[in-house]
């Protein structure tokens, strides 16, 4: 039972994973073609608030219930798989930081850009830029941890 138990919490988490990040992601975006600092600003404060409540809930849980479920099902954590999984999350997670850091701050340059009824200024593009280019590597790099997980192939180091 805590078999079935480690492995749906651990299968939650990386759905609740890939799909707020490709939710936020795609709300992000379509908010940022409308050129609209106050769209942008409504949509990044509830962007940051999912990011918050949902996918760092899920980045503090998936290593958990994957070290558990591994050391449950009797794999060492050294297999190659599993260590890949590591390493691609923790390239994840060195995107995914300044990406909530880049949102909180485009939400903030919005929000000044609405209050003083101004364009958004260059600084928000450049951000943007940065943070759309800062999701293809975090994004990829979780579908990989996704196929790790599914076809644990035999990797040798």
């Amino acid at each position: 039972m805590l078999y079935f138990v480690l492995k749906y919490l651990h299968l939650i988490g990386a759905s609740v994973l890939l799909g707020t990040g490709a939710g936020i992601a795609f709300f992000m975006l379509l908010a940022h073609r409308t050129g609209r600092p106050d769209t942008i600003a409504a949509v990044a404060r509830i962007v940051v608030l999912a990011d918050f409540l949902f996918t760092a809930t899920a980045v503090i849980l998936q290593p958990v219930t994957g070290i558990a479920l591994a050391w449950h099902v009797g794999y060492s954590l050294m297999e190659g798989w599993i260590l890949l999984s590591l390493l691609l999350y923790g390239v994840t997670g060195a995107f995914w930081l300044p990406v909530v850091w880049m949102q909180m701050e485009m939400r903030r340059l919005a929000e000044v850009a609405c209050k003083d009824v101004e364009p958004l200024p260059k600084r928000y593009h450049q951000l943007f830029r940065l943070w759309f280019a800062f999701g293809f590597p975090a994004f990829g790099a979780v579908l990989a941890i996704f196929w790790l997980m599914i076809t644990r192939p035999a990797i040798e180091w």
